[in-house]
């Protein structure tokens, strides 16, 4: 599966069509990328003291190349009548927290499957659209509602499988340092 951004509908989405071969390493490796503020937006219950300090171990590594700005969604089904009025509830919470001009990467089970050379990739288009800010989206435990999917530029999965949010905010981090170090031309990654 290759990618590239096109516009399409006077918005920026990430497509399948890109003539560069993905599994080939990654188009923008050892080149000058623009590093764009990078925002997450999980939805979820309280952190464990563990995935806390494996998080805040990502940001550390993550400073060398990009700010990196955690946000958490705090979900609260005891307040709501029914899952779809949660997942509307915080669906709303996340879409007030993306500025206009952010790129929102949406993670989801559905999404593209895409491997950590194309998400190296994602970051380097990304840095490419005009955006001031790259935001990722995690769900809760009923996923994204309309708006979200609505307003992403695009959707990805980091696994066929589906993730608590705990551990999908692990994976997205991991994949991010990854990704910088692909683009680098370090060598963490091989």
């Amino acid at each position: 599966m290759t990618m590239a951004i096109s516009a399409r509908g006077g918005s920026l989405r990430w497509t399948n069509d890109s003539s560069y071969p993905s599994g080939k390493g990654c188009k923008y490796a050892g080149q000058a990328v623009r590093a764009l503020p990078i925002r997450i937006l999980t939805v979820g219950k309280k952190r464990s003291r563990g995935v806390q300090l494996l998080l805040d171990e990502y940001i550390a590594k993550l400073k060398s190349y990009c700010h990196v700005d955690d946000v958490q969604i705090r979900s609260n089904p005891k307040n709501t009548r029914n899952a779809r009025a949660q997942v509307d509830d915080e669906d709303t919470a996340v879409v007030n927290l993306i500025r206009s001009d952010d790129w929102v990467v949406m993670l989801d089970e559905r999404g593209l499957d895409i491997g950590s050379e194309q998400m190296a990739e994602l970051l380097g288009d990304a840095g490419n659209t005009g955006a001031s800010r790259l935001s990722f989206c995690i769900g809760g435990p009923y996923g994204h509602g309309q708006q979200i999917r609505e307003r992403a530029n695009v959707s990805i999965k980091l696994s066929s499988m589906v993730l608590n949010h705990q551990i999908a905010l692990l994976v997205l981090m991991e994949q991010l340092y990854r990704s910088w170090t692909i683009l680098k031309g370090q060598k963490y990654h091989h």
